[in-house]
């Protein structure tokens, strides 16, 4: 039985980009990974999944057949990924992998906060399970911002009841940020010092009050650094995974 890692974060912040490239790493480095697409309304993919939730619900006929817009069908066909859980089970099992990446809806509330995704990584039969929470590095560049992401993150390892191993995707894009988004992720302290530069101090009050909770309730963010795009930090977030699934026997 393979290792499963379900990858979330908001839309837009790379995952189905960042799902390729852990294929890709895997497979160079001796694994067998194989690509589980759990996203019904995605039109086109940077990987070929190995399994696909489109094989088994299409959104275009639940629009017709329930006289559904877009958004109807997305939820519709978001709670009917659960009742598809032994089917899809049934092709992963049979293609007898290393590890099973699985690339969630880009709406994370579709799949975090309704009941289907919490059942289906509760039921999803795995060696060991982890999550990815993607941090957009575009969408953290402020530390209020950066406050409000590290919340959504926490509230998905909540609801999904997973280890879970924080990346922040699109670091080529934010260079100059860089070091500052390592060090509010690595250190109360030093996201406190940025917030008090606030303008608004109403919300960075708040924002500081829920760092401190996040820290002391131990949801810290702590980020891996990665690009898409020249595979930079793949190799300390292939460690982490290792880590969290296999207590590092891999590393």
């Amino acid at each position: 039985m393979a290792n499963a890692v379900f990858v979330t974060g908001t839309a837009g912040s790379g995952k189905s980009l960042l799902t390729s490239r852990l294929l890709q790493w895997y497979r160079d480095n001796g694994a067998y990974p194989i690509a589980l697409n759990l996203d019904p309304g995605v039109a086109s993919l940077p990987y070929e999944p190995d399994v696909d939730v489109r094989d088994f619900i299409d959104i275009g006929t639940l629009m017709d057949n329930f006289s559904l817009g877009p958004n109807g069908a997305l939820i519709m066909a978001s709670d009917m990924v659960a009742t598809k859980i032994d089917e899809m089970q049934h092709q992963v099992d049979e293609l007898n992998a290393d590890y099973v990446i699985v690339d969630t809806p880009g709406q994370i509330e579709l799949f975090a906060f309704r009941a289907s995704g919490p059942y289906f990584v509760s039921n999803f039969n795995a060696d060991n399970k982890t999550t990815i929470f993607a941090f957009d590095a575009t969408l953290v560049s402020s530390p209020i911002n950066f406050v409000s992401i590290s919340l959504l993150a926490s509230s998905v390892k909540l609801r999904l009841k997973t280890a879970q191993v924080n990346v922040l995707t699109k670091r080529d894009l934010v260079i100059d940020k860089l070091k500052d988004i390592l060090d509010w992720a690595a250190s109360t302290q030093a996201l406190e010092v940025a917030l008090s530069a606030e303008k608004e101090s109403e919300y960075s009050l708040l924002s500081k009050d829920l760092a401190r909770s996040m820290t002391r309730a131990g949801f810290a963010p702590g980020l891996i650094a990665v690009s898409s795009t020249t595979m930079s930090g793949m190799i300390n977030l292939a460690a982490a995974l290792s880590r969290t699934l296999n207590q590092g026997e891999d590393a």
